[in-house]
């Protein structure tokens, strides 16, 4: 299965790090223009000196994706200097440091944080890049969400776990509203990968015990990578999957 996206655009958020920092160089590797989102300015310039070591350098733009207006602003930017956006990654998101706590102990602004992260931040990218794709009659728009959307969440996060099952709710309503104009919306659902700071502090918070529990559980025996899911990320916005959509990919080992 050869594979490229030479003259193709691609947006990508969450993109300092982890998932979006694995998603984003293999598109550039691939031959996408690739235009690479986060908060965190530091660790996403140190997305874009590795892109550049690769021989295939990024833009890198600091965004915060909960801020609709901010959002609007990069997609016309985009626009206006490529002259497309044929692809979109939602990978921004996380539990924003957040720790399994009691209901009753959660806060409302807690609460609404990941919730503005995770699956706001989603729709307001959607809706950003939606006139470009339609003008074009091609599009591929690929979310991030978790596990923990289809089941639950290893963290105990209840907003974490309902913003990533929202999200999932909003690729498959996408994909209906969307698929008349030849835009595919699908989904990406990680199992546990030791990816960021984050996942690695839950991974060492579980102790000898609970790690090997946790991979024990796995069919394959073993942790995947962040490479793993950009793999999926980039099958679904290939003209592979060009038939594809409203369709959530569990790459999780095996559970």
């Amino acid at each position: 299965m050869h594979i490229r996206f030479d003259g193709r655009t691609a947006i990508v958020t969450g993109a300092a790090h982890g998932f979006g920092r694995s998603i984003a160089l293999a598109f550039a590797s691939l031959g996408a223009r690739v235009v690479a989102c986060d908060v965190a300015a530091e660790e996403l310039g140190e997305t874009a000196q590795l892109a550049a070591a690769q021989g295939t350098p990024i833009e890198s733009r600091t965004l915060d994706v909960s801020d609709r207006r901010a959002v609007q602003a990069l997609a016309g930017e985009t626009l206006a200097a490529a002259g497309r956006i044929d692809i979109l990654v939602n990978d921004a998101g996380g539990v924003l440091g957040q720790v399994g706590r009691p209901i009753e102990e959660v806060s409302e602004g807690d609460w609404r944080a990941i919730f503005a992260v995770n699956l706001d931040g989603a729709f307001y990218c959607s809706q950003a890049v939606a006139p470009a794709m339609k003008a074009a009659r091609y599009g591929r728009i690929v979310n991030i969400s978790s596990g923990a959307g289809l089941g639950i969440s290893l963290t105990g996060i209840q907003a974490y776990a309902s913003a990533k099952a929202g999200q999932i709710g909003l690729t498959r309503q996408l994909a209906h509203e969307f698929g008349p104009w030849g835009i595919t919306v699908n989904n990406v659902a990680p199992g546990f990968v030791r990816s960021n700071p984050t996942t690695e502090k839950q991974w060492q918070s579980y102790g000898e015990d609970g790690q090997r529990r946790l991979v024990e559980n796995i069919a394959l025996k073993r942790l995947g990578s962040p490479q793993d899911i950009a793999n999926g990320v980039i099958f679904f916005a290939s003209d592979h999957a060009g038939w594809i959509t409203g369709q959530t990919l569990s790459i999780d080992g095996g559970k």
